[in-house]
C-alpha cells in the first residue's frame, strides 16, 4: 500500500516531500537500536505491512487500523501483558487502565480534572521555576544534564499533582525502576529469572512512596506513566532540535505549539500500545479474535520514522493525537506533556543549544538518553 494518495499528500496530511536521514533522525534512531536491539528491527522489517498476524500476535501499523484496534476493539485491559494486568499483579491499583465500570469512570474523571487546562495551569509554576535555575549554568558556558532535568522535573511535577510530600528525585527514580522492571511482561521476549520478584520490590518501593498522596494507590501507576513518558520525550526533543537547528521555530510563540507538537509526535514517547483483544474484530483484512495479543505500533501510525517534525506543515491533529492513543482510554496527560515541552523549549532557544555528550539508556522502559548533555552555542 503506497504511503501517498492520488494527490501526492501522504498518511499524515503531507505534501510529499523527499525522506530525510539528517543528522537528528540519525542520533535518534540510535535510541531504538541500542535500548531494544531485538524488538525495533524486527518490526522495521515488518513495518510495510499494514497489519500482520503472527500466530496469536497482531502487529498494527497502518493508521487507521492502530485507531480502530483502540476504540473499536474490545479490549481485555486487565489481561497479562498489559498496562492494567501488571498492576494487578504486582498488587498496584490498576483502575485507570480497567476498560469499564464505575471505578474507572470516576477514577478517569478525577485524573481528567487534575490534568486539564485549570490543572495544568496550577502545576505550570512547579516546573518553570525549576527551568529557571537549572538552566542558569548555560548562560555562563556551563553544561546541563537534560535527562537529570527532565527527571527533575517530572517527578516535581508528579509529587504537586499528587499531593505528596517526597523528594521529586527519589520519586522520579522509583517510578523509572517500577516501570523498567515490569517493561518485559509488555514487551515481546523471554522472562529473565528474578524478573517478577525485581518487578515486585520495585512496585512495593514506589508504592510506599505514593501512599499517602489524595490518589492513595492510584498514585504508583499515574507516576510511572507521567514519569517515565517525560523523561523519554523532553531529552529526544531536545537532541532533535540541537541536531535538527530547530532553535529559530523554538523561539518563535507562533510556531512552538506546532513544533511541540510535531517533536512528541516524531519521537513517540511510546512507541507502542501492547493490547489483548477480548472480543473477535476486524482491523484492516485481518481477522482478531479473542485473546490475541495486539502490538500497534503509535511510531508507524503517525509516520514518526518517515517524516521529521515540521512546524510549518505539521501533520493534522488528529494524527499527531494518536501518539497518546484514541478514544476514551487516550492518555489525560497530553494537555500537559505540550506545555512542558513548550516551556522548555522556549526556555533552551535563546541558548540555541548543541549536544556535547550521549548515552542511550539500555534499562528503561521507553526507548530514550541515559545521559544527553548540552551546552550553549551562542
Amino acid at each position: 500500500m503506497s504511503a501517498l494518495d492520488a494527490s501526492g499528500v501522504d498518511q499524515c496530511g503531507h505534501r510529499d516531500r523527499p525522506r530525510r536521514g539528517g543528522p537528528a533522525r540519525r542520533r535518534d534512531r540510535r535510541v531504538y537500536l541500542r535500548s531494544h536491539p531485538v524488538l525495533f528491527p524486527l518490526l522495521a522489517l515488518l513495518r510495510r505491512a499494514p497489519v500482520l498476524r503472527l500466530g496469536r500476535t497482531v502487529v498494527v501499523n497502518d493508521r487507521q487500523a492502530c485507531a480502530d484496534a483502540l476504540t473499536r476493539v474490545p479490549l481485555d485491559r486487565t489481561a497479562a501483558g498489559t498496562t492494567g494486568g501488571t498492576a494487578n499483579r504486582l498488587e498496584i491499583d490498576g483502575t485507570l487502565f480497567d476498560q469499564a465500570g464505575t471505578a474507572h469512570r470516576q477514577t478517569r474523571r478525577r485524573v481528567a480534572d487534575g490534568l486539564g487546562a485549570a490543572g495544568v495551569a496550577r502545576l505550570r509554576p512547579v516546573w518553570t521555576s525549576l527551568l529557571d535555575r537549572e538552566l542558569a549554568p548555560l548562560a555562563d558556558g556551563g553544561e546541563v544534564e537534560m535527562v537529570a532535568l527532565a527527571a527533575l522535573l517530572a517527578g516535581a511535577t508528579t509529587a504537586a499533582l499528587l499531593e505528596l510530600e517526597t523528594d521529586p528525585v527519589r520519586l522520579a527514580r522509583a517510578a523509572r525502576d517500577a516501570a523498567a522492571a515490569t517493561a518485559h511482561e509488555q514487551l515481546p521476549g523471554l522472562p529473565r529469572p528474578g524478573a517478577a520478584r525485581s518487578a515486585r520490590r520495585a512496585a512495593e518501593r514506589l508504592t510506599a512512596l505514593t501512599a499517602a498522596g489524595a490518589d492513595g494507590p492510584l498514585a504508583a501507576m499515574l507516576a510511572v506513566a507521567a514519569v517515565n513518558t517525560t523523561v523519554a520525550a523532553l531529552p529526544r526533543a531536545v537532541a532533535w532540535c540541537a541536531d535538527d537547528d530547530l532553535w529559530s521555530a523554538a523561539a518563535d510563540a507562533r510556531l512552538r505549539p506546532a513544533l511541540v507538537t510535531e517533536l512528541l509526535r516524531v519521537t513517540a514517547p511510546s512507541p507502542l500500545f501492547p493490547r489483548v483483544a477480548a472480543g473477535s474484530a476486524e482491523l484492516g483484512r485481518v481477522r482478531v479474535r479473542a485473546g490475541d495479543k495486539l502490538i500497534l505500533v503509535a511510531r508507524h501510525a503517525v509516520d514518526a520514522h518517515r517524516r521529521d517534525p515540521d512546524a510549518t506543515d505539521p501533520a493534522p491533529p488528529h494524527v499527531s493525537q494518536l501518539v497518546f492513543g484514541a478514544g476514551s482510554h487516550a492518555c489525560p496527560g497530553a494537555r500537559l506533556a505540550r506545555a512542558q515541552l513548550d516551556d522548555l523549549l522556549a526556555a533552551l532557544a535563546p541558548y540555541r543549544p548543541v549536544v556535547v555528550r550521549a548515552r542511550v539508556d539500555r534499562r528503561a522502559a521507553l526507548p530514550g538518553w541515559a545521559t544527553l548533555t548540552v551546552r550553549a552555542a551562542l
